[in-house]
């Protein structure tokens, strides 16, 4: 480990060992006029005992680019909301109080980590434009959830939630509004302009469940006397992505983010960094070349921070099973992202990067309700899973789920379903695969089908590296005690 920190630092400061004055010209500071290096290698000089005037540009590009990786992760969870509203707004041509309807396999390409095996019907309401905002719930088999746009847990609507499955009418009031009063309505109080809203018709009949998704109405407080009806939107196919794009695109989407929301006492530090960077509250976006290059670079080295801190998680007692390679997903405490003693930062980096939304029931601990998930990144023997590769995975017979149980492989680089020409990326105890005599199940992962196994194969794609989630839909004792174990992904070898 010693000689790896020595590399490492090495590999970014590199001192002068003699004692001669710098005789470099002095610099003007005018960091805006200088074409800057690669931040992570650059190297810094001393004049004896103090930075050499040479060094000093290095090392505010330096500084600022170590503000802006961390301003990368920090900044995860809203980018990811902010790009999907993008999406449902211009590419769907939905509006703040339209809901789209997720079906198809096509439907879902562009979601991060979405279950393939369920529809979604979500909508982004803009608090700013709507004011306090109606969401009228039906009665009938509904669960569903409003989250803020840090992806915090704002309430449970449908079964879960107040109105117990009875319908009811909620109305969502913007930050500031402390005493808006509506009689009759479930009133909830919102951190951000922006709000996430998603729900699923839980009722078996088909017909009554896309009853039920119509059957939904958002407007208006003020619109309520006579509300425009709420329009259910398809993506019909349309290409998306709804997670946080690369390069400059990141930091305009969260500039744009940040101009509508409230600023939280915890991050403005994470302002005033942004600020430096030319990200600034209340002024377009403009940053310099210079500052253009930092963000373009952090936003490079961010990602990949970004993927360890998911597929190499660094927590304690990440793993279900000691001796296996199945992961936690659901690492966040508490949907508040609150710790004891601080904000849970890494957790909080790790979830959003691979993911969206985050609830109380996806983290039950009481059995045979909500749901569990396990993520499995790399294969038996520590690598990672590779498309090009074969791979093979047992699943014990009665697997600890009440409901169903969903295996799914996710594209590493993009966290969203598997874009392969099979157009499957989910196997699961709904689907007639192939079962071992004693009911375990032999699941199997690689470019081509293994003959005869089609049924219990996910096709991967070569080149591309891939991860899975394992979900229990109401996991059992045997889950939490367990006392069921699985099997990590195996490869296939030659």
């Amino acid at each position: 480990m010693k000689n790896v920190l020595s590399g490492l630092l090495m590999g970014l400061v590199i001192f002068s060992c003699n004692s001669q004055k710098n005789t470099a010209p002095a610099s003007d500071n005018k960091q805006d006029n200088v074409a800057i290096s690669d931040p992570d290698t650059a190297a810094v000089y001393v004049d004896k005992d103090i930075p050499a005037r040479k060094s000093i540009n290095t090392l505010f590009d330096k500084m600022d680019y170590q503000q802006a990786v961390q301003c990368y992760l920090w900044g995860l969870p809203i980018v990811a909301f902010a790009e999907w509203q993008h999406v449902h707004y211009d590419v769907f041509g939905a509006n703040s109080n339209d809901l789209v309807f997720y079906n198809t396999y096509e439907d879902k390409l562009g979601i991060l980590t979405a279950n393939a095996t369920t529809p979604y019907i979500m909508d982004f309401i803009d608090l700013a434009g709507n004011g306090p905002t109606v969401i009228e719930m039906p009665q009938g088999h509904t669960a569903g959830g409003l989250a803020d746009f840090w992806q915090r847990e704002q309430a449970v609507i449908g079964e879960m939630g107040p109105d117990k499955g009875k319908g009811g009418k909620y109305v969502l009031v913007p930050p500031g509004q402390k005493d808006f009063k509506a009689p009759g309505f479930f009133i909830v109080p919102c951190n951000t302009m922006n709000v996430f809203f998603g729900f699923r018709a839980l009722d078996p009949d088909p017909q009554k469940a896309e009853a039920l998704v119509h059957a939904v109405k958002i407007y208006p407080y003020a619109q309520r006397a006579n509300p425009t009806p709420t329009k259910v939107v398809s993506p019909s196919g349309k290409k998306y992505f709804g997670g946080q794009p690369d390069g400059l695109a990141y930091w305009e989407r969260l500039h744009a983010i940040i101009q509508e929301e409230p600023v939280e006492e915890r991050d403005r530090f994470f302002m005033a960094w942004l600020d430096n960077l030319g990200v600034k509250k209340g002024k377009p976006f403009a940053p310099t070349e210079r500052q253009k290059t930092i963000l373009i670079a952090a936003a490079e080295r961010g990602k990949q921070m970004a993927m360890v801190n998911s597929f190499a998680k660094r927590f304690d007692s990440v793993y279900h099973w000691p001796d296996r390679k199945w992961d936690y997903v659901m690492i966040i405490g508490d949907p508040s992202q609150r710790a004891a003693s601080y904000d849970e930062f890494f957790q909080r980096t790790s979830y959003f990067f691979e993911a969206v939304t985050y609830s109380k029931a996806m983290i039950t601990k009481i059995a045979n309700v909500g749901q569990a998930y396990l993520g499995a990144y790399e294969d038996k023997d520590g690598e990672w899973l590779l498309g090009d590769l074969n791979y093979t995975l047992h699943v014990p017979a009665n697997p600890p789920a009440v409901n169903f149980w969903s295996l799914t492989v996710y594209d590493s680089n993009t966290r969203c379903l598997i874009d392969n020409p099979q157009r499957n990326a989910d196997l699961s105890s709904r689907k007639d695969l192939i079962k071992n005599n004693d009911g375990s199940v032999d699941l199997y992962f690689g470019p081509k089908a293994p003959e005869g196994k089609e049924k219990n194969w996910v096709q991967t794609l070569p080149g591309k590296h891939w991860f899975a989630y394992m979900r229990f839909y109401g996991p059992t004792a045997a889950y939490f005690d367990k006392s069921w174990k699985m099997e990590d992904i195996t490869r296939v070898k030659k």
